[in-house]
């Protein structure tokens, strides 16, 4: 005669406790990586301002964190700040749509065809060696000092990073999910959809990210040549108007804006690529 083994289930209640403590625990992790995170950086910056106000730095050389964020204030202040930000914002956004985009159709392009690759290819690498600094005369003389030329330098830096990662990407799916989608019997259109994009995922988003970073780099370039607004031209009217603090300002807006733009498409790769088992260290 068997004996009847029940299995035991927590109450509701303490299900529900032990799922707090977790989501409790989780945070606190969080929280602690973030401090360690801030550590350096605060310990820098106290430093830095004792060195400042104990005069053992020149404030025309380095201005203590206090007086740059004085000129932060006195710059939000007058409105002319938002403003600034904004105009860069949009030239960065602007010269990544252009440049990006057809980084990502070029090298999408390239990856599927190895005529278009034969074709395309030496010619972007080429022009990918050619610094951001020796082309911009050419463009400004090419497009004058508006606008246009200053999408232009922009999408020229994000094109090629957008263009390699994507290129590289689909030419690194394995060619054994080739032969199981022979084997399947897909179509190229599904190959593509199913196969080959989704393979490819990591190193475009690689690209987006890498991509971004160059556009608002690039902008740095854009501004600071015969610019009459954005954040690079605070700098340079600060630097000719010998005000090394409003220079830090720029400086750490740029900083600040793109390391929230470099976290926005992290974001988007843990939530796209969850179903990798990567080593997290």
């Amino acid at each position: 005669m068997g004996e009847r083994v029940e299995a035991w289930t927590a109450p509701a209640g303490r299900t529900r406790e032990m799922r707090t403590r977790s989501s409790s625990g989780k945070v606190r992790a969080a929280l602690a990586d973030v401090a360690a995170g801030w550590l350096l950086p605060v310990a820098a910056i106290a430093v830095w301002q004792l060195a400042g106000s104990l005069g053992w730095i020149s404030p025309e050389f380095l201005p203590t964190p206090a007086a740059i964020a004085a000129a932060f204030a006195d710059l939000a202040a007058n409105g002319g700040l938002l403003q600034h930000l904004g105009d860069s914002i949009r030239r960065a956004g602007i010269g990544f749509v252009f440049g990006g985009g057809l980084g990502l159709a070029l090298g999408v392009l390239t990856g599927l065809f190895r005529r278009a690759e034969y074709v395309i290819d030496p010619s972007a690498q080429v022009l990918r060696l050619v610094p951001h600094l020796a082309i911009a005369p050419l463009i400004i003389l090419w497009f004058g000092f508006g606008e246009v030329s200053k999408v232009v330098i922009i999408a020229a830096g994000s094109f090629f990073p957008m263009y390699v990662n994507v290129f590289l990407g689909i030419r690194q799916v394995d060619n054994k999910l080739f032969e199981v989608s022979r084997t399947l019997g897909f179509s190229r259109s599904k190959r593509v959809s199913r196969l080959i994009l989704p393979s490819a995922t990591p190193q475009m988003l690689l690209g987006l990210r890498t991509s971004l970073a160059v556009s608002w780099i690039g902008l740095v370039v854009a501004e600071l040549i015969g610019s009459t607004s954005g954040i690079g031209f605070l700098i340079n009217e600060a630097k000719q108007n010998g005000q090394p603090a409003v220079i830090f300002v720029g400086i750490l807006i740029f900083a600040i804006v793109g390391k929230l733009l470099d976290s926005a498409v992290k974001a988007i790769e843990r939530r796209a690529l969850k179903w990798q088992d990567g080593y997290k260290g």
